[in-house]
């Protein structure tokens, strides 16, 4: 029987496009975890539900066991496929991404602990409107970065990484506030520092989805756009769009 050379090869090159598809699906998928997760963190806080705090916090155990599936995956492939140029950009990508949502991950459940010992110690402290505030950019910033995945969006990944600069500027002005009202009211520090940390884990979460969207225009794009500007971001995205 002859072997027919170029059946084989088209049988392996899907094989390997099933391969990519998937690893890109999971961490869709991933992402759609961690997105409930900070939702409901900043929730449990907002109504002082503990029981819904401790609910998500659990979930951190899902997120880090699919972060290391995933991961592993994306070795596998690395080790059985010896990809090249936009196919190991994408594992590359995905890889990172990874560890961002996973991270994301961990600073949602810190929010859990917090709103926990909030909860207990029964006060409402100054803050919760910051909290609110912050966390409602934050969680447009997660959606948003997801969706540019998705989409392979280089555009919305570039306004990702632009919001999280109007995430930067409102939790420093919350720390200013919050700072002044502790010295002002020192009775205050315990349940106020509660609130610090948690604004501090929603800036955090931020620079994560600020950090996937920069993945996502290197994947597309091919240019390595960390460590950069906004306005270099934003070139970058532009050239790509203009040598389609």
């Amino acid at each position: 029987m002859e072997f027919d050379n170029d059946n084989y090869s088209s049988h392996i090159s899907q094989q390997f496009n099933d391969e990519l598809e998937q690893i890109r699906t999971q961490l869709l998928t991933m992402g759609g975890v961690v997105e409930r997760q900070v939702h409901d963190a900043i929730e449990s806080l907002l109504v002082g539900d503990a029981e819904l705090a401790e609910q998500s916090r659990r979930v951190d155990k899902q997120i880090n066991d699919m972060e290391l599936m995933i991961d592993e995956q994306c070795t596998t492939i690395i080790a059985r496929r010896q990809p090249a140029a936009s196919d190991l950009r994408l594992i590359i990508s995905v890889s990172k991404a990874v560890s961002d949502l996973e991270r994301m991950g961990d600073e949602a459940a810190k929010i859990c602990r917090h709103a926990i010992e909030l909860v207990e110690e029964g006060d409402s402290p100054r803050g919760y409107q910051e909290v609110r505030h912050i966390g409602t950019l934050v969680r447009d910033m997660v959606k948003n970065v997801l969706t540019a995945f998705a989409r392979n969006d280089t555009e919305l990944a570039y306004r990702v990484a632009k919001q999280d600069k109007s995430v930067d500027q409102e939790y420093r002005t919350a720390m200013r506030s919050l700072v002044t009202y502790m010295m002002e009211d020192p009775r205050a520090i315990s349940s106020v520092l509660n609130v610090i940390w948690v604004l501090r884990s929603l800036e955090r979460i931020g620079d994560h989805a600020r950090n996937m969207a920069e993945h996502l225009i290197y994947l597309v794009s091919g240019t390595d756009v960390r460590h950069q500007s906004l306005k270099q971001i934003k070139k970058a995205v532009q050239d790509d769009i203009d040598n389609r």
